[in-house]
């Protein structure tokens, strides 16, 4: 179950470009999508069960790495009621991505699922292609992602051409390891939610089979079909049941919601 709260919260990843282990300087990606001030929020449920809450915000600060400005992105999940009792989530992650370049600098994790718990810091030099994680200093590509930036980096792309069956791949560190994620585009639909009828676009996530999920394309997630970008709805079926993650609220988008009258 560990991989699942991460594989729900990025599903949206889309194309990466592997570069060379040295960079001179850092390059610079248009931003239209976020800001400082964005809260999202979305309910969770394992089957018919309402089984708890994920928050993931932009907080309003900067603070300077290295002389660079950041956002400072904090991800929260936590079970509650009867779900709590047998399998208990309390999820916090942390990443200050830099905000031209769109990597991260820190990256913070601190999970209990289940009564699995796990702590992680990894700072990252994106300068030499070098990762240290937990004092273990490890080699990764330029401008690799972590658990969150990915996340909004993927959300900095321009989707309007892609059509149905394309496939994408994207790099991001986790557990230590350069991890390719693979999306499938399946088209575009509008779906009925808490904030209205989004106009979303639908993706396949290519997840490892046999650990969590049944097959390669267990997990579904709707896309907001406008410049944010924003995770709209996550389904998984995993090999103990289904998931659910449908959006709750929001605020503070740079971009109005695609929401059909």
């Amino acid at each position: 179950m560990k991989r699942l709260f991460f594989a729900l919260g990025i599903a949206v990843l889309m194309p990466f470009a592997t570069e060379a282990q040295t960079a001179t300087s850092l390059r610079k990606i248009p931003n239209n999508s976020f800001k400082r001030g964005e809260t999202i929020k979305y309910r969770m449920h394992y089957g018919s069960v309402n089984a708890g809450e994920c928050i993931i915000s932009v907080e309003n600060e900067n603070k300077l790495i290295g002389g660079r400005s950041t956002f400072h992105v904090l991800g929260k999940g936590y079970s509650f009621g009867a779900f709590d009792w047998f399998f208990k989530v309390r999820d916090r992650y942390e990443s200050y991505v830099d905000e031209d370049a769109l990597v991260p600098w820190l990256f913070l994790r601190n999970i209990n699922e289940g009564g699995y718990k796990l702590s992680q810091t990894q700072s990252f030099d994106h300068f030499k292609g070098k990762v240290i994680s937990n004092g273990k200093a490890l080699t990764v590509p330029i401008n690799i992602q972590d658990m969150i930036s990915s996340f909004y980096y993927a959300r900095t792309l321009d989707y309007s051409k892609a059509k149905k069956g394309d496939l994408f791949s994207l790099q991001t560190f986790v557990d230590d390891e350069v991890w390719d994620l693979k999306i499938k585009f399946i088209g575009r639909e509008t779906i009925k939610t808490d904030v209205g009828n989004v106009a979303c676009m639908k993706f396949h996530p290519v997840v490892q089979k046999g650990r969590v999920f049944k097959k390669e394309e267990d997990l579904t997630v709707w896309i907001s079909d406008d410049a944010n970008h924003i995770p709209i709805r996550a389904e998984a079926d995993i090999l103990i049941g289904s998931v659910k993650m449908d959006i709750k609220s929001h605020s503070g988008l740079m971009n109005p919601l695609n929401v059909i009258k």
